[in-house]
Formats: C-alpha cells, structure tokens, sequence
C-alpha cells in the first residue's frame, strides 16, 4: 500500500465519505490517480466505492479497523517482535496492530506457537509460511464482525495455558486509569487470557488515548508494556510510566 494510499484511508476514515474531487484537490493528484488508488483499497476490502465517492465500511470489522494507521501499526508490530524470541509461545487477544505482529513473526521469527481467540488472525497468516508453526484458536461464541471468540469457554480454554507474554489491541483510554474496549464479551476475553499470562502487552495506535471505550478492559496496574507510536499524549505516556509500564512508539 503507497503512502498516498495510506492518506486516502485516514481521510476517509475522518470524513466518514468523500468526494473523487476532494480528495484529488487535497492529495493534488488528478481523480484518475484517486480512482486507481480507490479501487485498490477496494479490493483490498478498506472502504467501499460508491458513485464519485468512497466511504468507510463498518469499523467493527477488524479488515476495515486494520486500514486505519495501516503503516503506523505495521511499526508498531515490528517494534513488537523485537521482544519474541524463536521457538516462543505467546497469547494474542484479537485486535489490528495484533493480526500484524502475528503476519510480521510468521515472516521473520522461527518455531512461534500463537494461542489466539481470533480467527481473523488464523485466517490472516494462512498462506504465510515460516515462523509461525502452530496456532491454537480458543472456543467460544463466535462474533461474525470482529471474527472473534468471546464467552465463557474461552475463559475455560485460556486456563489450559500459562505463557510469558499475552498481547492485546484496545478501544480507548481514560486518563490515570486504564485501557477500555468497546464490547464487553471481548473486554471479558481479554481479561480472561490475561489470566494465563505472566506479562499483558498493549499494541494500539496513539488515535484511541482520544478514545473511550464503555467497558473497562484493564488496569494500568494490570499492563507491563505498551507499543504505540510517537503521538501518544505527553500526559499518557507518564502516567503509564508512572505505573510501572515500559513504553514504546515509533514513528507515526
């Protein structure tokens, strides 16, 4: 995806829908150029075209979530491996900037066991060999959206395991307090493979500590490190610092 590309689909994604015309004018680049760059984006299933615009696609599924930030979540999850070590097993919570890491590792890491409640995320890396050689989908009800499993089995699946690190994507932020989610199955299966983990690992673009969730997913207390990237709240940062938590950004 070009960089144009990627300032397409933040423009989209503010604007909610937006003319050919506007985006020609703003990115200064004939509408032919747009339109080429429209029907990539398309096919790449990041928005939807409609006549002489392009509109966003529902943000509660994860393919639409994962075009918002694109190149800033792929630093994020670079980032993120460097703390992965070959022959690994780690939990990933369903989330963009995790389907990403999990895509990164299985292209530069060896022997990687990822226990997951997403199959978006299994689905992901299907036609991707190398590192990741095993991946182990927790049961649950599945929600069709986000391509995830929450519920009570996942709860009863994730106390089978016991691993080092657990890696999460969020919904948003309040200040001094915690990270928050959207839906509360998915806030309780995060918390539920947090049990199972020695560290829990925030991966999320700086966009969401302007974000509130509804449900409280975690604790800064709970949280031993976060990725994000440059951008993140002066305010943020320390206060996460302050709570013990590493933090980590890359150039947004």
């Amino acid at each position: 995806m070009t960089d144009r590309q990627t300032k397409i689909l933040e423009i989209v994604n503010q604007k909610k829908k937006v003319e050919v015309a506007t985006l020609s004018q703003m990115l200064e680049v004939s509408q032919v150029t747009i339109r080429k760059d429209l029907d990539a984006l398309e096919e790449l299933n990041f928005l939807t075209r409609e006549h002489g615009y392009a509109t966003m696609k529902n943000m509660s599924d994860i393919s639409n979530r994962m075009a918002f930030c694109y190149e800033t979540k792929q630093r994020i999850a670079e980032k993120a491996s460097e703390i992965i070590s070959d022959g690994e097993t780690i939990m990933v919570e369903s989330g963009s900037s995790c389907a990403l890491l999990v895509k990164y590792l299985s292209e530069t890491k060896k022997d990687i066991t990822v226990i997951t409640n997403s199959s978006y995320i299994a689905r992901f890396i299907r036609e991707t060999e190398g590192g990741v050689t095993k991946v182990i989908v927790l049961g649950g009800e599945y929600q069709k959206e986000a391509e995830v499993m929450v519920g009570p089995l996942v709860k009863t699946c994730a106390e089978a395991f016991y691993v080092d690190k657990l890696f999460m994507g969020t919904d948003g932020y309040i200040p001094g307090i915690g990270f928050t989610s959207g839906d509360m199955l998915r806030a309780e299966a995060a918390k539920s493979m947090a049990d199972s983990a020695r560290n829990s690992i925030i991966l999320t673009d700086s966009s969401k500590f302007s974000e509130h969730g509804v449900v409280m997913q975690c604790r800064l207390k709970d949280i031993n490190m976060v990725f994000t990237d440059d951008q993140v709240p002066l305010e943020a940062k320390d206060a996460m610092e302050q709570n013990g938590i590493i933090v980590e950004t890359v150039p947004r």
